[in-house]
C-alpha cells in the first residue's frame, strides 16, 4: 500500500487513524514490559 493510498483511506476513516495510533501504542508499552523483565545480571 502506497503512502498516497494510506493517507487518503485515514481521511476518509478517522476513526481508524485513532485505533491504529492506539494499536502502536499499545505494542510499544507490551515490548517495554517484555524488555523489563529480561534482566541478566553479568557472568
Amino acid at each position: 500500500m502506497s503512502d498516497t493510498t494510506m493517507r487518503e483511506y485515514l481521511a476518509e476513516h478517522p476513526k481508524m487513524a485513532g485505533a491504529l495510533f492506539t494499536l502502536l501504542m499499545l505494542l510499544s508499552q507490551a515490548g517495554t514490559a517484555a524488555a523489563n523483565n529480561n534482566i541478566y545480571i553479568g557472568p
